[in-house]
């Protein structure tokens, strides 16, 4: 009976341990959060600030070179930011733990979507966003606070963030945007 309490203290201290050492992942926002503010650095290494896009409607989504459904919405992403200008709508796309070098030779070669690219390499972002996965795309609201967040990718998704990010615009870029090209499309 004495050495059974040892190894119970023993195993409870193990299992201790065990969780200590275990990655503390971060919930992702939620909605009226405020979302962590240094997005890491762009392609020329200049640090980003969600802070100074404040009074815009900023899309910030997680995706890797790898992932399909993230290379079907890096596209999109990059349409909608077109269409609405870069004065209302600011898209960065973050790539999750990839070298740099490497994802910048990709863009340049592929010729993907002219988006903001910034890199996490080493998964530091995306442990602060709660992100186990991508794509995972956070619409930040002009108040600076999550206004929406979608896991995954899927087309029948895609309207409604549409309306998501439509919605959140001033009504003067709402008014303006009525007579531009599909956003959608």
């Amino acid at each position: 009976m004495d050495t059974w309490i040892p190894h119970r203290m023993r195993a409870w201290a193990i299992a201790g341990l065990l969780l200590a050492a275990a990655p503390a992942w971060a919930a992702p926002p939620a909605r009226g959060d405020v979302p962590p503010q240094a997005l890491g650095s762009d392609r020329k290494g200049n640090p980003v600030n969600l802070a100074e896009q404040r009074g815009k409607v900023v899309i910030v989504t997680f995706w890797a070179s790898w992932c399909g459904p993230c290379r079907k919405e890096l596209p999109i992403l990059a349409h909608l930011q077109q269409v609405v200008g870069e004065d209302a709508l600011k898209v960065y796309a973050v790539n999750w733990g990839e070298p740099r070098l490497e994802v910048s030779r990709l863009i340049r070669q592929r010729d993907w979507p002219k988006l903001e690219y910034l890199h996490d390499p080493s998964g530091a972002l995306a442990e602060q966003f709660g992100i186990v996965a991508v794509p995972h795309m956070f619409i930040v609201g002009r108040d600076g606070t999550i206004a929406h967040a979608h896991r995954g990718y899927s087309e029948a998704s895609l309207p409604q963030i549409m309306q998501q990010v439509i919605d959140a615009l001033p009504e003067e870029v709402r008014n303006r945007e009525a007579g531009a090209a599909p956003l959608g499309h």
